[in-house]
C-alpha cells in the first residue's frame, strides 16, 4: 500500500480521529492534495446520505488509494461493521483501492473469502466482488486495527457505483413488500401495526393462518417469528421474506400449515436502526436484543410491544405458544444454524433438538453440527434466553443464524456464497419443517389447491396495548394451562 499523504479536509470537517465521525458523508468530493482547479472526471464523490447508508469519512492516501471510515452506530461508538455508500464522477478504466479501516470486530468472514457487494446504475443487480481482489489484514498504520482492502476498476463513466457490506434490505423496501401483500386481500393474511419506533416508524405484525383459527374460542398453536432486531443483519429480512412468501402461497404444504398453526411474524423489530444504517443498535444506541428482561415503552417501544403481545398470548388459556424463532445473521461463521437453551429437564432438552435436526434434513445450507445450546450470562437479555425461561415446557425458543457470506454443502469443502434467493430459500425450508415437526405430511396429499377467498374486513387477532399490568411481570398461576391443547409430542420420531 502507498504511504499516507496529507489531504486537505473539508472546512469544518474534523479529520483527526475515528471518534469525531458523527454522520454520513454527503456528496463528499475528494480532490488531490494541493489541487485548486475545477473538479475533473476521476475526482471521486462519495455519498452515504440515503436510507441504510453508512460511510463516515474518506481520506485520500494517494492518487489511487482511499481510507474509508465506517460511521459508528448512532449514540453508540462501539459498533462499526455495516457500510453502504455510493461513488460517482468516476473515469473510465479508473483503478482504485478502498481500505475499510475501522471495523469494530477483528474476526471476520473476510478472512474466509467473503467480499463486499457492488452494483451500478446500469447493472442494478448486486454482485460480490471477486475474492482475489479483497484483502483482510492487520494494519500498523491504523493502530494495528484489522483493515479490509479491495481493488476495483470503474468501467463506465456515467454510472454511479454502490458498495455494501451485504445485500441491503431497507425499511422502505419492506413497507412496499407488505403493501403489495395487503393489496392481495388474502383471507388468511392479516397485517396490523403493533406499535411505533422512537422515530414513529411502523412495527408491523403479520398473522398468517386460516380464518377459522381466529374465531372466538378457537384453540391456537402459535409460532412466533421475529427479525432484524440487529439492523445491519440484512440476511434476516430475506430469510423472513422466504418464510412469509411460502406461508401465503398456494403450495399444499402451506395450506396445511395455515389450517393447523397460527404464524405471528414481526419481521423488523428495529426499523429506526435499519433506516439509519446502524449495524447493531437502535436510534438511541441500545442493543435491543439485550433488553428483553425489562424493555422501556419509550426507549425500546418495539420490543415492549412484542413482549406485551407474547405475554398476553401466554396468559390466554386457549393459546399454546409453541415456538419463538428470532432470525439473525452471523459475521464469522458459515451456513445457517441455531442457538437453543439449556434445561435441567433432560427430556425437554432432547425435544428442543428435534426442530433443528429436521431443518437440517430439509435445508442443505443448515448445519446441525454448528447448532449449539447454551445459557451464557452475556446472552441473558436476548429474546431466546428470556422467553426460554418464561414459557413453559411445551414452548421452544431459538435464535436462527445465517452466514453473511456462504454455506458449505455436506461432503464438500467449497463455500457457496449466499444470494438473496438462497436466503429466501432457507426461509421457505424453515416454514416447511413445521410440517415434519407436527407430522402433518399425510394431510398434504388430500389438499386440493384452494382459491383464496377475499375478506371484507380485517379482524385484528389481538388488540394493542394488551396488558393492564407491567409487561415485565412474570405470569403467575400457570399450572397445567396447556394440558387441554392438543400438542403432539414429536420426540418419539427419533
Amino acid at each position: 500500500m502507498a504511504e499516507r499523504s496529507q489531504t486537505a479536509p473539508e472546512a469544518g470537517y474534523d479529520m483527526g480521529n475515528d471518534d469525531a465521525i458523527g454522520g454520513n458523508v454527503s456528496k463528499y468530493l475528494v480532490l488531490p492534495s494541493g489541487y485548486c482547479g475545477q473538479p475533473k472526471k476521476g475526482h471521486l464523490i462519495f455519498d452515504a446520505c440515503f436510507e441504510s447508508g453508512n460511510l463516515g469519512r474518506v481520506d485520500q492516501v494517494s492518487e489511487f488509494e482511499y481510507d474509508l471510515f465506517i460511521r459508528p452506530d448512532t449514540c453508540n461508538p462501539r459498533f462499526r461493521v455495516w457500510f453502504n455508500f455510493t461513488v460517482e464522477n468516476v473515469k473510465e478504466s479508473q483503478r482504485v483501492i478502498f481500505n475499510i479501516v475501522n471495523f469494530s470486530k477483528t474476526k471476520s468472514l473476510y478472512r474466509d473469502g467473503m467480499a463486499p457487494m457492488v452494483k451500478s446504475t446500469s447493472r442494478p443487480k448486486w454482485q460480490r466482488l471477486p475474492p482475489k481482489n479483497v484483502y483482510y489484514y492487520r494494519c500498523p498504520d491504523h493502530r494495528k486495527n484489522y483493515v479490509m482492502s479491495f481493488a476495483f476498476c470503474f468501467d463506465r463513466e456515467e454510472d454511479i457505483y454502490q458498495f455494501a457490506y451485504c445485500y441491503p434490505y431497507t425499511y422502505t423496501r419492506f413497507q412496499h413488500y407488505l403493501d403489495g401483500l395487503q393489496k392481495r386481500n388474502m383471507d388468511y393474511f392479516f397485517r396490523e401495526q403493533l406499535g411505533q419506533s422512537v422515530q414513529q416508524r411502523q412495527l408491523d405484525l403479520l398473522t398468517i393462518t386460516s380464518p377459522d383459527n381466529l374465531r372466538e374460542g378457537a384453540e391456537k398453536k402459535v409460532v412466533f417469528i421475529t427479525g432484524r432486531v440487529h439492523p445491519g443483519e440484512t440476511p434476516s429480512s430475506f430469510v423472513c421474506q422466504g418464510i412469509i412468501d411460502f406461508l401465503i402461497s398456494q403450495h399444499p404444504i402451506a395450506h396445511v400449515l395455515r389450517e393447523h398453526l397460527v404464524f405471528k411474524i414481526a419481521p423488523m423489530l428495529n426499523p429506526d436502526g435499519v433506516y439509519l444504517g446502524n449495524y447493531r443498535c437502535s436510534l438511541m444506541g441500545f442493543d435491543l436484543n439485550r433488553h428483553w428482561l425489562d424493555p422501556s415503552p419509550w426507549a425500546h417501544p418495539t420490543l415492549h410491544g412484542v413482549k406485551q403481545l407474547i405475554i398476553q398470548m401466554y396468559n390466554d388459556p386457549k393459546t399454546s405458544l409453541e415456538f419463538y424463532i428470532d432470525i439473525h445473521a452471523h459475521s464469522t461463521m458459515m451456513n445457517g444454524f441455531m442457538y437453543g437453551n439449556i434445561f435441567e429437564d433432560e427430556e425437554r432438552f432432547q425435544r428442543q433438538a428435534i426442530f433443528p435436526k429436521l431443518l437440517c434434513q430439509n435445508a442443505e445450507d443448515f448445519s446441525y453440527s454448528s447448532t449449539s445450546f447454551n445459557r451464557d450470562a452475556v446472552k441473558a437479555g436476548t429474546g431466546r434466553r428470556f422467553l426460554g425461561g418464561l414459557l413453559d415446557h411445551t414452548s421452544y425458543c431459538y435464535t436462527l443464524e445465517v452466514s453473511f457470506y456462504s454455506y458449505i454443502i455436506g461432503g464438500t469443502t467449497a463455500a457457496v456464497p449466499y444470494t438473496e434467493e438462497a436466503y429466501m430459500k432457507l426461509g421457505r425450508n424453515v416454514a416447511r419443517t413445521f410440517l415434519d415437526y407436527y407430522r402433518l405430511n399425510p394431510l398434504v396429499e388430500k389438499v386440493a389447491i384452494p382459491v383464496p377467498r377475499l375478506r371484507k374486513e380485517k379482524p385484528p387477532p389481538y388488540k394493542y396495548p394488551f396488558l393492564r399490568g407491567p409487561a415485565s411481570n412474570h405470569p403467575n398461576g400457570k399450572g397445567d394451562k396447556k394440558s387441554s391443547v392438543n400438542h403432539t409430542d414429536p420426540s418419539n420420531s427419533f
